[in-house]
């Protein structure tokens, strides 16, 4: 079993800009969602603990690394799918793994072809290894990401952002993928969608504005909200003062009017009708609160 302990981890960029404020998180295999909007610090987070950047204060274990001060080694066990990432559109996709492998370190040409074609099969990509990088779809690219971030068998990956842009067969297909990764080793998925999360994470952070709002189980998350969020679908000139007077968290249009979702206790009352809690309602009232 593999364990990352994250200890009050903080960054202020130059421009004034807090992106990690104190951040604490235990971590331990399988898969774990960040859930957070644009802005809320978990590329910040996910550069740190890849070693791209130091944190002004705090320490990050990986087992008995410490990543800020032995990041080699941590370089060694750690496979990361960075948001954007580069790609040669001209190469062949097992001929560029195979580089990367060199680069990595295989330096037995034997073990390094067999675990080039291993990963190739492994993310559905082996019947395309011949073809050029350039043809690739967007969810095909992901998972040569994916491919190449696993090449020195890490126990610690890293995915940022993986599924923004992919069908629902590809999406599905890299959850596939993710989720068999998680059985050998700590997967950190950030991400703002909250499906991704509710339908792989056995564990989970919400941050926003460089702060871990709350930390654990999604199942946990719901029941901890369970029976405190209300829907009431009002007209649109109602929306300013339903906020000034409600804990809005959501709002939506349903058949053309707006349906809002409060936050409270105890029933609002009013024409409010309690909702089926799911993570979303979780990720939105953490956020408004």
């Amino acid at each position: 079993m593999n364990t990352l302990s994250i200890t009050n981890l903080s960054k202020t960029y130059n421009n004034g800009v807090k992106a990690l404020d104190n951040v604490s998180l235990n971590i331990q295999n399988g898969l774990f969602g960040l859930l957070g909007p644009n802005g809320a610090g978990k590329s910040s987070l996910m550069r740190t603990i890849a070693t791209l950047q130091n944190p002004d204060a705090g320490s990050v274990y990986l087992n008995d690394i410490n990543i800020l001060e032995q990041p080699h080694q941590l370089r060694e066990n750690l496979g990361y799918l960075p948001q954007e990432f580069g790609l040669y559109p001209n190469i062949p996709a097992e001929v560029l793994l195979n580089h990367f492998a060199v680069l990595k370190g295989i330096s037995d040409k034997k073990k390094r072809k067999e675990r080039v074609e291993y990963l190739l099969d492994q993310t559905n990509l082996y019947q395309h290894r011949k073809k050029k990088l350039g043809g690739f779809s967007g969810g095909m690219k992901q998972r040569f990401g994916i491919a190449q971030a696993l090449l020195t068998n890490p126990k610690l990956i890293i995915v940022d952002e993986p599924t923004a842009g992919l069908d629902p067969t590809e999406r599905n297909r890299f959850h596939n993928v993710l989720s068999e990764l998680g059985e050998q080793a700590i997967v950190i998925l950030s991400t703002h969608f909250v499906d991704d999360v509710k339908e792989l994470c056995t564990n989970m952070a919400i941050m926003n504005e460089g702060k871990v709002l709350w930390s654990g189980a999604p199942e946990k998350a719901i029941s901890n909200i369970e029976g405190k969020v209300w829907q009431k679908q009002i007209s649109r000139d109602q929306i300013e003062g339903y906020k000034t007077e409600y804990m809005v968290i959501a709002e939506q249009l349903f058949r053309g009017k707006p349906l809002v979702y409060v936050y409270a206790e105890d029933d609002p009352g009013t024409g409010f009708l309690p909702v089926q809690t799911d993570l979303n309602h979780v990720y939105f009232s953490a956020i408004q609160r």
